[in-house]
């Protein structure tokens, strides 16, 4: 539930304050956003299979942004950013719908 609250709360103070992402910024925000997505259904999944450990979801959350960014930097730096953010973006996403799709399962038993 403390995620869940703490989610609503950023998304609110982000609405509210509208914080200027600085340029330099911008090509990796949207991935790590997928990134963290990411992270939060497979804790959720976890939460439902009853296996959530909170150590395991702070690690994930993490090496998940910092991966997709570097990956993404790396990216930039050869010249192929987007390429390389749409093989994130894809594969990132493929998890994402893996989980809701498990999610799905559980909460609908269908």
């Amino acid at each position: 539930m403390i995620p869940a609250v703490g989610l609503v709360l950023g998304l609110l103070i982000g609405l509210v304050v509208q914080p200027d992402v600085p340029t330099w910024l911008q090509p990796y925000l949207p991935i790590a956003v997928i990134a963290a997505l990411d992270a939060v259904f497979g804790a959720l999944r976890a939460v439902l299979d009853g296996i959530f450990d909170d150590k395991v979801f702070v690690v994930s959350f993490l090496s998940n942004v910092v991966v997709a960014a570097l990956i993404v930097f790396l990216g930039d730096q050869l010249g192929v950013g987007s390429q390389l953010s749409t093989g994130v973006i894809v594969v990132l996403g493929l998890r994402i719908f893996s989980n809701v799709a498990a999610i799905r399962r559980h909460l609908l038993k269908a």
